[in-house]
């Protein structure tokens, strides 16, 4: 493996560690909520978002600080901040404590989203761009899946406290991989690097960039917001709290966590290949308008009443298409990026698409009190979805029609 891309993976991989505790808490604490002195469960909903919401101010001062500090700094500063949050759950009590760990934990995930694409951007081979940016995004996801499984397994046995406490110790082996990882000649890398105008003309239109980071909103807020935050509800609703599945019965929770664990494992390896596939010749929108009508074609059908594996194998298709989703609207922000102030750029990215992850739950359980609210929900992302194709597939083909005509008149 290239030292470049090396250095990807390692900032991947010290992500995946501090991401431990803060995923580790969506599976226990709506269950081991009294032992950290919560007083109701309502808390739990606020300390598991508001780590998102904490990030909208913070993400322009960190976008700032990583103008004037070295890519390293940035990213050492954020396993602190993330190994100081996880080691306080361990022996934090009542809920302003926990409040003020969740939001240290979404600063510091400001830290680390910012860092963690400049990286790819800095690092990425020109040609391979989009594997990288699907190997970064599936390796540190590593961390969710887990974070969640072990924490699962670890916390009815010793406790929380004690499971915090070790990812915590674990969050700061960040620390001595980075220092391997930027040595002298990469630090400098950051310093010396230089637009270079080699991406398509159209990619540093100002209308682009938008289209990018509005499509990057939408895709947020169904996918991050809508689909992980009610996919529970939709499973209790219709079969139950507890299901069979292939003569196993098992509680709707249980197989919520299972099914969203699926992505987490498939993610290495299925985002880099969607990557790979978009650095081709024909290059990233015709499989992002692909991804987009699949989709598109099957987000709506989550919010139906059907067979229950029909359905598991529905919503599985939704999250595939998730993974090329993301993993492309990351890598041509990233193309955008290496045209302009990649700092700038990439910040209002994370806040654009911070929001929409922040929204997506609130529109969620404003609407699925409303009759058929939760049809009209999943049916408007199946919309979006298809609107979205469309007009890539448009750019796409006035892109086609630029590059004949070019070549037409450069011949």
């Amino acid at each position: 493996m290239e030292s470049k891309q090396k250095t990807i993976v390692v900032v991947a991989v010290v992500t995946a560690f501090s991401l431990l505790g803060d995923s580790m808490l969506y599976i226990v604490l709506p269950i081991y909520w009294k032992e950290v002195g919560l007083d109701s469960l309502w808390q739990v909903g606020v300390l598991l978002s508001i780590n998102r919401f904490i990030r909208l101010p913070f993400n322009p001062l960190v976008g700032w600080l990583y103008q004037t500090l070295p890519l390293r700094t940035g990213l050492m500063i954020a396993v602190v901040l993330g190994a100081i949050a996880t080691l306080g759950y361990s022996v934090a009590k009542g809920f302003i404590a926990w409040l003020i760990l969740r939001g240290l934990w979404g600063i510091a995930w400001s830290f680390f989203r910012i860092g963690g694409l400049s990286t790819v951007v800095y690092y990425a081979d020109e040609n391979g761009r989009g594997k990288s940016m699907g190997l970064y995004n599936g390796v540190y996801r590593l961390g969710s899946l887990f974070g969640m499984l072990f924490g699962g397994i670890l916390v009815p046995v010793i406790g929380i406290h004690y499971v915090a406490g070790l990812f915590g110790c674990l969050a700061f082996l960040g620390l001595p991989l980075l220092m391997i990882a930027f040595r002298d000649k990469n630090e400098n890398k950051q310093h010396e690097y230089k637009k270079q105008n080699i991406i398509l003309t159209q990619t540093q239109n100002a209308s682009y960039k938008a289209s990018i980071i509005i499509s990057g909103f939408f895709i947020t807020v169904f996918i991050q917001g809508v689909f992980i935050a009610t996919l529970s509800f939709i499973m209790e609703r219709y079969y139950g709290k507890e299901v069979s599945v292939f003569g196993v019965v098992m509680s709707v929770t249980f197989l919520s966590g299972l099914i969203q664990s699926v992505r987490w494992g498939w993610e290495p390896y299925l985002a880099s290949r969607f990557g790979h596939w978009s650095d081709g010749p024909k290059g990233r929108l015709p499989l992002y308008v692909i991804a987009l009508v699949f989709v598109g074609l099957t987000f709506g059908m989550v919010s139906m009443n059907i067979w229950l594996p029909m359905w598991i194998v529905i919503t599985l298709g939704v999250m595939l298409g998730a993974t090329a989703l993301t993993t492309l609207t990351d890598t041509l922000a990233s193309d955008v990026a290496k045209t302009t102030n990649v700092v700038s750029f990439l910040t209002i990215y994370s806040i654009v698409l911070d929001i929409g992850a922040a929204v997506g739950p609130v529109i969620s359980y404003v609407l699925i009190t409303v009759d058929k609210g939760l049809m009209y929900l999943y049916w408007s992302g199946t919309g979006t979805f298809l609107l979205l194709a469309g007009f890539w597939l448009v750019v796409y083909v006035n892109k086609k029609k630029t590059s004949v005509i070019e070549g037409a008149y450069n011949g």
